[in-house]
């Protein structure tokens, strides 16, 4: 069965930085396109980035210039550096895998695997 598995949240201060892994089983996952999304408390899940095979990524405004989304081989399939960290960024990270376009990346209907997420809090 495919699965994915989040790591790498945890507490940290605000301007502190955090790398999120993914770690995949059941299959590969290297012609996926590969996608962050978070949800924090009490609000819908919203998507933070995406990459695709070729390495074009995709960002939602509110972390270009701070997330960087990364892929490598097929048992860790994404990565997410995230500096500068602030408060508004805490959330459960979650990891995805679809098919998606470039144009409806944000869409998290178009991805098919989803990882059970790992939290991240940005203190003040």
């Amino acid at each position: 069965q495919a699965q994915l598995v989040e790591s790498g949240g945890g507490l940290v201060q605000a301007g502190g930085s955090l790398r999120l892994s993914c770690a995949a089983s059941g299959r590969t996952f290297s012609r996926y396109a590969m996608g962050w999304f978070r949800q924090a408390p009490g609000k819908e899940r919203d998507f933070v980035a995406t990459i695709w095979t070729g390495g074009t990524t995709y960002y939602a405004a509110s972390v270009k210039g701070r997330l960087t989304i990364s892929r490598d081989n097929a048992e860790n399939p994404v990565y997410l550096q995230m500096n500068r960290l602030k408060p508004e960024d805490t959330a459960v990270y979650y990891c995805a895998a679809g098919t998606t376009p470039y144009t409806t990346a944000s869409h998290s209907s178009n991805y098919n695997y989803w990882g059970q997420g790992t939290p991240v809090t940005v203190s003040s």
